[in-house]
């Protein structure tokens, strides 16, 4: 995706953070870098060089420092590549009035945020106090509850014993009584029935058997 991607998006990818002088005036992390803009590099064997990008390479996304050189085997000197997540702007080019328009842009987005953040960090509004009419009503009503005489509590029931409750099983009882016996005389009058003879039928003799 990085390397077959068009260059709109190719320059958005070469985005270095700013320093923090650069973050609180213009409201943003991070910002596509350019030729002209001074750069301090933080990372790496060249750490501490500071100085302005002399030129930048889409198609390895790589900046090229101006002071930051090497010499080879053979003696020339040649710029050193720099990916830009191992520096720092300090400093941007703002000759171009379509940078300025977007970094004012930023700036506004940033400031709502804020005002949106604050406006959720502010303590909740703390609840009206009460007036002084229905706090009087209130007592008079505790005052009026207090007059009220108090309900008499009821006695409690008596339970009955089961000295009492023994008549009254006794008569159930007799009454069953007759009833159970009616249900045995009617049982022994009732005649049996006789239990029918089963008959068994003659086997057929095989033809064998008479042989």
């Amino acid at each position: 995706m990085l390397y077959q991607a068009p260059a709109h998006i190719r320059h958005k990818l070469l985005a270095a953070h700013l320093s923090p002088e650069l973050r609180a005036s213009h409201g943003t992390k991070s910002f596509p870098v350019r030729t002209g803009d001074t750069v301090r590099v933080v990372r790496g064997d060249h750490k501490g060089v500071e100085g302005k990008i002399s030129s930048v390479d889409l198609t390895k996304y790589r900046i090229y420092v101006e002071g930051l050189t090497r010499e080879k085997v053979d003696g020339t000197t040649i710029n050193v590549p720099i990916h830009p997540s191992k520096v720092i702007v300090t400093r941007l080019n703002l000759d171009d009035k379509w940078r300025k328009e977007i970094l004012e842009s930023k700036k506004e987005r940033h400031r709502a945020l804020e005002k949106a953040e604050k406006a959720e960090r502010k303590p909740k509004a703390k609840p009206l106090e009460k007036p002084v009419e229905i706090e009087e009503a209130k007592e008079e009503t505790k005052e009026v509850i207090e007059e009220k005489p108090a309900v008499k509590e009821k006695a409690p029931r008596k339970r009955v014993t089961g000295a009492k409750k023994k008549p009254a099983r006794k008569k159930r009882a007799q009454k069953a009584k007759p009833e159970a016996e009616e249900a045995k005389e009617e049982v022994k009058t009732k005649p049996k029935k006789k239990a029918k003879r089963t008959t068994r039928k003659p086997t057929k003799k095989t033809e064998q058997g008479e042989e």
